[in-house]
């Protein structure tokens, strides 16, 4: 008992001093993001030949395969697009990992870009590069749609979800010390001006994809501060937008019905925490045939950047037997982003006419074709 309350003295009191420095995190996120209405819109301009300029990362393993595919189907359908493609091979900059600094003045020039898989550095102190970018540029929404592929059989059909995971804070906010010896505590962090952000650019979204419903995922039965401080803030954002019906629904119940009968999801954004979201798109990809059917958008104020979110599978690289359909797909999403929804149609359906035609398919969906083989059959399509 005595070395109970030896330990739980110290505990007490360091958990006191831990307070002010959230307080501190949240005071910053306010003076930033203070009465800010429309959120997350593409300010690119076209230049003289009356193209936008796209900062291309074309990473790591496959990355470089698949990112000539869709350089190659781009050119043949003429969308409005140069590519300007960049190193963000990580640095050391005041002790922590950094992006080289010609790569972050492209990406805020063009305003968006696209990214292939990128491998974290193994014992080399470097964070993760996916994070670092994330924070960087302040990327607050990740957009993950998740669509049933027609000629490529999962137990599911028809799937077609809509998912924004808060990008920036929750339990991925890093406010995590030692409270004694074999002690941690981790704060999980949620801030009012984050979430309403997160919470708008869904609105937003539905709007703009004609879904009617705006679903928050949540567990404030539990965390009733916490996720009920971004329930309470989406109850608020959803006045502003009539139109769109608002509801809310427990993370475990959402995950039970999505995989007992996902098709009640179709009419619906769901939007939730950090960690919330992190688990359930990888969910939803499941649902469809995996990461490498997938699509991903992280949305920022600034500029975003769209990726695939699968490995860089190294073992395969330079063997042309990479599915490029992941890094497609975003592609297609940062059309729709820039305002090219035109040229984004034309391109999604022949990518899903390939895939339903079944015949020129890669190794993964089951097909013999090469990475420029299945390329090459969307461009036919065109």
């Amino acid at each position: 008992m005595l070395a109970i309350r030896a330990a739980a003295g110290p505990a007490r009191r360091q958990f006191f001093r831990a307070a002010p420095r959230a307080a501190a995190t949240v005071s910053l996120q306010t003076r930033f993001y203070s009465g800010k209405k429309e959120v997350a819109k593409f300010t690119g301009v076209k230049d003289s030949n009356g193209l936008y300029a796209v900062s291309l990362i074309e990473g790591d393993g496959i990355g470089p395969e698949i990112s000539d595919a869709v350089k190659a189907i781009f050119k043949a359908a003429d969308a409005p697009v140069t590519w300007e493609p960049i190193d963000v091979t990580p640095i050391i900059k005041d002790g922590k990992t950094a992006i080289p600094d010609a790569a972050i003045e492209s990406i805020r020039k063009n305003k968006v870009a696209l990214k292939g898989p990128l491998a974290t550095p193994i014992g080399k102190g470097h964070v993760s590069l996916n994070l670092t970018l994330r924070r960087t540029f302040n990327l607050f929404a990740n957009l993950r749609p998740c669509r049933s592929v027609a000629g490529f059989k999962t137990p599911y059909d028809g799937v077609d979800t809509v998912l924004i995971r808060e990008n920036t804070e929750g339990e991925y906010s890093g406010i995590e010390h030692v409270v004694v010896d074999g002690v941690v505590q981790s704060i999980k962090l949620i801030t009012r001006e984050a979430s309403e952000r997160v919470l708008r650019f869904a609105f937003q979204q539905a709007q703009e994809i004609g879904r009617t419903k705006v679903r928050v995922v949540h567990k404030a039965t539990i965390m009733k501060m916490s996720d009920g401080l971004f329930l309470q803030v989406g109850q608020q954002v959803a006045k502003e937008f009539p139109g769109i019906e608002f509801d809310d629904e427990l993370l475990d119940n959402t995950c039970l019905k999505m995989v007992t009968d996902p098709l009640p999801y179709n009419d619906k954004v769901l939007v939730m925490p950090n960690l919330y979201g992190d688990i359930l798109s990888d969910m939803c990809a499941g649902l469809i045939g995996g990461l490498g059917l997938t699509p991903s958008g992280n949305i920022g104020d600034e500029c975003s950047i769209f990726e695939a979110v699968h490995g860089s599978a190294p073992d395969i690289a330079g063997k042309a037997l990479a599915n490029p359909t992941a890094l497609l797909l975003s592609s297609m999403m940062m059309l729709r982003h820039m305002g090219l929804s035109e040229y984004a149609a034309r391109i999604e359906k022949a990518a899903f006419a390939t895939l339903a035609e079944g015949k020129a398919l890669t190794g993964d969906l089951g097909g013999s074709a090469k990475t420029h083989e299945f390329a090459a059959a969307i461009i036919n399509k065109l």
